[in-house]
């Protein structure tokens, strides 16, 4: 009776120590599902890759180093691709069995192998590409960097699909040797083989899939190269969008900026007559400034018109010569002083040097007269009251000179890039920003929100001007309006319609001005010969660099 307990154990024990070899083994290969096969040559490797279903790729290589031997290998995580790009692999999970070490440096990885057999272990991303109609490329070398020759490297690609098509190429950079066999076994595993591989050269296998097989994760940056910092990549294709954006919207801008200035608007409506008898002028606006506000450019009326509002603020003073031109003559009253603005000084010093105290207007027709220097005084008149943001004469204001600096910038910027970091194109997209900033100062209209306003003021002086009837001025205040509106009518293109309606009346307003009483016909014949003088010098040089 108590044998057979004693018997039961000791067979139990037996089936024990007979099944613990298999169990171990099983744990062992639930460990290690990619055991790759042990080469059976020295200086050989047996190469085991599964393609996982996130696009990543395992990668097991067993490499037998003969005794007393030692096999380095260096692979290039960055190689040259096409359109001038690189593309870069990365490596991780790195776990060698074995002896020997392996670690990332920089953009390779490296492999130090001692005598005996190693298992060297690593997850690779980016080896699976995309062409433009989704069809999927795997792409990895299965050996290449060692410093030795290889006798014969075998390897096996298991994929989540039979590929479609599969190559292998095996010699040195760039040549296009087929291995010695590369097929697609019954299982559904390629596999490759390659007899022979000298040191240095590389043997690199690629399949395709069919599109969406595994996730595409090729990555592809520039090269460093001249061409590559000109490559378009995503933050450039950014930029450049955004730089579009912008450019459309300074084009409305301008376009806004150039329908508001084209279209002056209806007249406002203005006073001839201020306080205490004044002559009302519309924000301190000088008749010689009137038609730069209105039409943008200086012109001989303008000068014209200064000349007699210097008179008839008996700064001149003015008589009528017996010629048979019925010439005029000038003759200075008073000097220029400080109620006088530059402009009006530059004028005053045109018409009247300082070495001279009287001139005849036929005189100064024979002058060459330079209004350069006036018309920029003028145009700087204007700027000062901000009236325009630039002298009309200038094509470009501030933007556009900033525009310049920054076109320098951006040229300067492309060639820094190109020759360093790459990104080239963010240097011409800025040189384009500048090209536009200076397009755009030089259509945006230099007259600005306030010189509008001041020329729809300017329109309705005129049309005052024109419409008014000289008996609903009173009397005591007709004779300085009409002086003091003349320069005004001259300005505005009203002159005939303001003398008139004064010659109409019975008792006209006297000319104060002049050293003969001369009636009110004579002094707008007196304005109409003070523009043609300059008219005869704007034809000429004088007004080719301000009109």
């Amino acid at each position: 009776m108590t044998v057979r307990p004693r018997v039961l154990a000791g067979v139990v024990a037996l089936l024990l120590l007979a099944f613990a070899p298999a169990a171990s083994a099983q744990v062992r290969a639930r460990q290690q599902p990619d055991q790759p096969p042990l080469p059976g040559l020295p200086r050989s490797a047996e190469v085991q890759l599964k393609l996982q279903r996130d696009g990543s790729l395992s990668v097991a290589e067993a490499v037998a180093v003969p005794n007393g031997a030692t096999m380095d290998r260096r692979v290039p995580l960055r190689v040259p691709s096409a359109h001038h790009r690189d593309r870069v692999y990365v490596v991780r999970d790195v776990v060698l069995e074995g002896s020997g070490s392996a670690r990332l440096d920089g953009d390779a990885f490296t492999a130090h192998l001692t005598e005996g057999t190693s298992i060297l272990r690593y997850t690779v991303d980016g080896a699976v590409s995309a062409d433009e109609g989704g069809v999927e490329h795997v792409t990895w070398p299965l050996a290449g960097g060692w410093d030795s020759e290889l006798k014969l490297v075998r390897a096996s690609l298991a994929t989540p699909v039979i590929p479609a098509a599969v190559d292998c190429v095996a010699g040195p950079e760039g040549s296009g040797t087929h291995c010695g066999a590369a097929q697609i076994d019954h299982a559904g595993l390629t596999r490759f083989s390659q007899q022979n591989l000298p040191a240095g050269q590389r043997m690199t296998a690629t399949v395709e899939l069919p599109p969406g097989t595994v996730p595409a994760n090729a990555k592809l940056v520039p090269s460093a190269t001249i061409g590559g910092a000109f490559v378009l990549t995503s933050p450039v294709l950014a930029a450049w969008w955004g730089f579009a954006a912008v450019l459309l919207a300074a084009a409305v801008l301008v376009w806004s900026a150039r329908r508001r200035d084209a279209r002056p608007g209806d007249p406002l409506p203005v006073e001839l007559v201020a306080g205490e008898g004044a002559f009302a002028s519309p924000d301190g606006v000088l008749p010689g400034q009137a038609g730069t506000v209105l039409t943008g450019r200086a012109g001989p009326a303008d000068l014209a018109a200064t000349v007699l509002d210097l008179v008839v603020r008996n700064y001149l003073w003015v008589s009528a010569e017996d010629t048979a031109d019925g010439g005029w003559r000038l003759t200075r009253r008073n000097p220029a002083d400080e109620h006088l603005t530059g402009f009006e000084r530059a004028v005053f010093a045109l018409v009247l040097p300082e070495d001279e105290d009287s001139v005849t207007l036929a005189e100064l027709r024979r002058r060459d007269l330079d209004v350069g220097q006036v018309g920029d005084a003028l145009y700087d008149g204007v700027v000062a009251r901000g009236w325009f943001s630039r002298p009309p004469s200038r094509r470009l204001g501030r933007l556009g000179r900033a525009g310049i600096r920054i076109v320098c910038y951006g040229l300067f910027l492309t060639v820094l890039l190109a020759l360093t970091v790459g990104y080239a194109q963010f240097g011409v997209i800025l040189a384009l920003a500048g090209a536009a900033a200076v397009a755009a100062s030089a259509l945006l209209p230099a007259r600005r929100a306030s010189g509008r306003e001041l020329r729809r003021r300017l329109l309705g002086l005129g049309e005052r001007l024109a419409g008014t009837r000289a008996k609903s001025i009173g009397k005591p205040d007709r004779e300085l309006v009409f002086s003091r509106g003349l320069p005004y009518a001259l300005a505005l293109g009203e002159l005939g319609a303001w003398t008139s309606t004064f010659a109409e009346m019975k008792h006209p307003p006297p000319v104060y001005w002049c050293a003969e009483e001369v009636p009110i016909g004579r002094a707008g014949a007196f304005a109409d010969a003070l523009t043609g003088v300059f008219a005869a010098a704007r034809r000429g040089r004088l007004f080719a660099d301000v009109a």
